[in-house]
This record gives C-alpha cells, structure tokens and sequence, in this order.
C-alpha cells in the first residue's frame, strides 16, 4: 500500500532564498538549540552526576537505571506535548505556540538546578525531578514540530530538505553545546574548590557535588536570548494564507487522527520513518556516550571530548543529507541510513571496545565467567517504579559484574541453589560471603580484566590545579588511539545525520497545511521519545541481564529494520509536494 501524489503537486522552479527567509532559519535554529541544549544537559550528566545525586538509596547499577528512566520520563510525555501544542499551534499559530513552549523549557531546566537532593528531602527529589523532566518533556513535544512546520512553510519548495536540514542540526549542537558547558564548568569548579565530604565520610569533587548545577542555572540566560529571537518572527506564510482564507481546522487533533485516512499517514510515518530514526540518533549519540563512560570505562571528561570531536565532523551532513533528499528524495536517504546503521553496529561498537579499552577487549574473549544461580532469583534489571532493590544473590552477582563490563554466562541452579561466580574454572565465590566483591574483582583482575585506572584505556589527562587551562587539552587528540575513536564515534554521527537531516521535511510534506503540526509532531515524538528515548535504559537492562556488552545493540537493530521494511513497502515519496496548498493531501 503507498499513498499516491497529487497530480502536478510539484513546483517546476524553486525561489530564491529571500533575507526574511534567511532570518527564519537563523532565528528557529538558534532558539531551537538552545532549547535542545536545556533537554539535553540531563542526558549528559544522567548516570555520573543524576544518579547518585538524586538516587543514592540505591546500588550504583541500579542509581544508573533509575536515572536514564528519569531521562526517558521526558520522552514518554513528549507525544502528548505534541498533542497539546500541536493543536494550539494549527488554532493559534506557530510562532506564539513555540513561544510558549521555550518558556516551558527554560523555567524546568532553571528549576532543576535548585532542586534539592536525596540525601536533603528524601525520596520528594527523584519525585519533583521527573515532575520537572516531564514538563521539558511536554515543551519539546511541541517546540520540534512548530519549528520544522515553521521553516518548511517558509522554504522554496525544492529546497525544504536543505533549509529545514539546518533545524536538524539543533539537537546534535545542542547536545555539543551542553557537552562544552559542562567541560568548562566541572574544570574551573574542581581547581578552584575543595572536595566535598559526604555524610557517609566518602569525598567527591565539587562538581559532582554542587558544580553540576552551574549549567542548569546558567539557561536562564539563555532563556532570555531565545525569547527575544523568537518576539522577532513573523507568522509562516502557509499559515497566514489558510488564517485569511478561513480554511483552518476547527478540531485539528480529530481530523488529524479521527479520520483513518490522516491517521494512516501518522502510523505509516512512525513506523516507516521515526522510529528507525529515532533509535538511530540515541544509539549514535546518548548510548554512545554512555557506553563509553560506563561500560568501557572511559574518564568523563574524555568520553565528552571524544564524543565532541565527533559530533563536530559530524555535523555538517546534516546540511550534505538535506540537500541530497531535495535531489533524489527523503525515503531513500532515511531507511538506507537506518539499513546500514543495522547492519554494522555490533561491529562499530566491538571495534570501539578494542580501540578504547584493549585489556577490557582481550578479557572479554579469553576469560570465562559463569553466575550459577536460582533463575528464579535473577530479575530484569529494569523498574520504573523503584520498588525493587535488586538484592537477591543473582542479582548482586549480575550488578556487579555488569558494572565491570564483564562478560560472563548464567547456568541454571537446582531451586534454593545459593548463587556463585566462578571465574576460568576456580573456585566457585559466594554470593553471600562478605567479601564477595572484593574477592570477586581481584579474580577478574587476575582473569586480564582492567582495574580502575588502567593505561591502557583511553585518557585525555587533565591537571585539576590548572583549572581552565586545560582547555588546551581539547585538542590532545593527537594520537592513533584517540583519533580512531573519534572516526569511529563520527561514523556513528554520520549515521544520525542520514536518517535525520531528511526527516522534518519528510514529516512535513506528509500533511496539509490545516493539520500539519499536529499531524507530524505525534508520530516523530513517539518515534523518538518512546522508541529513540527508552534506548539507554532498556539496552542497559538487556546487557545487565544478559551478560553481553552488546546485547543492547539488538534493540536499536531491531527497531531499524522494522522501519527499513515498512519504509519500502508503504512510505510515499514527498519531495516534490506542494505545501502552498490550503489542502495538500
């Protein structure tokens, strides 16, 4: 089944690029990245610095599920910001609606910073930090789809994939903007103040301790800059055309999705286009990142220069991939992104595993680690709700061994059975002995697994007294070990910009005018805050649970290829659609 074009929806030349329009690009990119840039802060200090912050009860495997499920809870609400603001933006419009939106934003984001922790007011922080996640959440499910629409309306009509390729590229710079915050600010804070001494008698550094809330403070400011960009534009001219003409949607929710002909669209668009994209982006960028920190064991200043290095190279085919969907169109730039990022992350992410880690890479394929257990004790490492501790035998054993990156196999216990690891056939360890832990690390490290510490792993070395003199060791990047990391990492990015640099102009070209934000926030929001946004948290689970690094790879795999079958079977082909219409269908 495909949905047809309409005869002679094409136009024959395209405009040339006015200085309004020029304006238009300038002012939604910028205001949309700095939205972005609030969103994403979370996400980039989610398991180092939000998990023992605000989940401390709970042991650190754990701390860093809870917070990546924190993370999602501001993806899981983004469709029904979509929802909400995408009806508010086909009544009202789309300039005043994400006006709206990026005050939402900022105020979470501000408020996050002063939110007090666990250890202040007890379980009201993880509480109040979700009510606050959850409302980012709900602004970006509308600020997205008011700035595609927004753009698209305003571009010549076969240029949309270029111009509208320049909003994609928000959500990766926002990201790289948070990343550089928060590199500047944990330099200066940590040479310049004290570690903090904790109520357990245990130390931290002062970034971890209060540092962190710099950055979050700081978007007030930012805040301000989007707000007077955004007072600056003018109403989308396809909008304008419909208001004048009177052709508008009284009920814009019920035509979009209460009528199976506008609501195929939005299930084809989910399921032939952003779902594939939306975990292609997450694993490139956000599981990337925290595979590097906490599964490789890469330093986090390292891990966010790494990363930066490859976002910046990276970037750019946003712009490269736009304008190639203009010329040969958005379907096959998008499932074939989605087509080759399946079928070539297990080998990227073993790849990055032997270049960043190299002892962690022989141990994995020479030690020979086993959990004997009652599989009935061994649970899914995935709660939401926070009611389990994890604390059974098997469950300890796997916490741990999952926080070493170990690679090891589960064999099923007669009932009752008390759990054990053994390692290269010694003798069998305790789970309940109490010094398992001990035992158990110094049986890995015997087995070739690395210590903490080990040259062998990937660094970037600072000098804390330096303070934000080590800024110069951004571009410590000079060696073959960092710069294949890097590539690998770019290809990952490059990856994102195939399946994402098309994809608002894909989205917007699927719906006409009088439903158009409404109609292509839904789907792009539950492709990515759902399937993109549960990403981290539910490959992190599937790798505690299963014992394999790469396990979790299989969920972005799977979703991809999903999208690559129902892509070519039933997504129409946009790019030579007419947006000018008031009834484009």
């Amino acid at each position: 089944m495909t949905i047809p074009l309409r005869p002679g929806d094409a136009r024959a030349t395209s405009e040339p690029m006015t200085r309004e329009q020029r304006k238009v690009i300038i002012a939604s990119s910028a205001g949309t990245v700095f939205e972005w840039y609030d969103f994403y802060l979370y996400g980039a200090l989610a398991t180092t610095v939000i998990g023992p912050q605000f989940f401390s009860a709970y042991p650190d495997s754990t701390q860093a599920i809870f917070a990546l499920l924190a993370f999602a809870a501001g993806f899981i609400v983004r469709p029904f910001g979509a929802l909400v603001f995408g009806r508010l933006g086909d009544l009202v419009g789309r300039k005043y609606t994400f006006l709206v939106t990026i005050l939402i934003m900022g105020i979470s984001t501000f408020l996050v910073g002063l939110l007090p922790n666990y250890d202040t007011i007890g379980a009201a922080a993880p509480v109040l930090l979700i009510i606050l996640r959850m409302a980012q959440g709900l602004a970006l499910g509308g600020e997205y789809g008011g700035a595609a629409t927004y753009v698209a309306e305003h571009a010549p009509s076969n240029q949309r994939g270029y111009f509208t390729s320049w909003i994609q590229t928000t959500a990766t710079l926002g990201l790289l903007l948070s990343l550089i915050v928060i590199m500047f600010t944990q330099i200066f804070v940590n040479a310049n103040y004290p570690p903090v001494v904790l109520p357990s008698g245990a130390t931290i550094d002062a970034f971890k301790a209060w540092g962190w809330r710099i950055p979050f403070l700081g978007s007030i400011v930012l805040l301000a800059v989007s707000l007077y960009i955004r007072l600056q534009m003018s109403e989308s001219p396809a909008f304008q055309k419909m208001k004048d003409e009177g052709s508008g949607s009284k009920a814009p929710l019920r035509e979009a999705f209460g009528t199976w002909s506008n609501a195929k669209i939005g299930l084809i668009a989910l399921f032939g286009l952003t779902a594939g994209q939306g975990v292609v982006w997450y694993t490139g960028q956000f599981y990337a990142l925290f595979f590097l920190q906490k599964i490789l064991k890469v330093e986090e200043f390292t891990a966010n220069v790494l990363i930066a290095w490859a976002l910046i190279i990276g970037t750019g085919f946003f712009i490269v991939f736009g304008r190639l969907s203009d010329r040969i169109g958005r379907k096959p730039v998008i499932l074939a992104g989605c087509l080759i990022a399946a079928l070539t992350y297990i080998p990227i992410f073993t790849m990055l595993t032997k270049t960043a880690s190299p002892a962690l890479y022989r141990a994995q394929n020479a030690a020979v680690v086993t959990v004997t257990t009652d599989p009935a004790e061994c649970s899914f490492q995935f709660n939401p709700t926070g009611k389990s501790k994890f604390t059974s035998g098997c469950d300890v054993a796997k916490e741990l061994l999952a926080k070493s990156a170990v690679h090891y196999t589960t064999v099923a216990a007669a009932p009752g059975t008390p759990s054990t690891v053994t390692v290269n056939g010694g003798t069998p360890i305790p789970v309940e002995s109490t010094n398992f832990a001990a035992v158990t690390s110094a049986a890995l490290i015997a087995a070739g697994y690395p210590s903490a510490g080990n040259a062998e792993v990937v660094k970037i070395a600072i000098e804390p007294q330096a303070g934000l003199a080590n800024l110069a060791k951004l571009l410590d990047i000079w060696s073959l070990q960092k710069l294949s990391v890097i590539a690998l990492l770019s290809i990952l990015v490059i990856y994102v910009t195939m399946v994402y640099g098309p994809i608002a102009a894909a989205l917007v070209e699927l719906f006409p005018t009088r439903i158009r934000y409404s109609g292509m926030s839904l789907p792009y929001h539950i492709g990515n805050g759902w399937f993109g946004g549960l990403l981290p948290a539910t490959s992190f689970a599937m790798v505690a649970q299963s014992g394999d690094i790469y396990f979790g790879l299989w969920y972005p795999i799977a979703i991809a290829m999903m999208t690559v079958v129902v892509g070519v079977l039933f997504v129409p082909e946009t790019y030579k659609r007419d947006l000018h219409g008031t009834d484009q269908s």
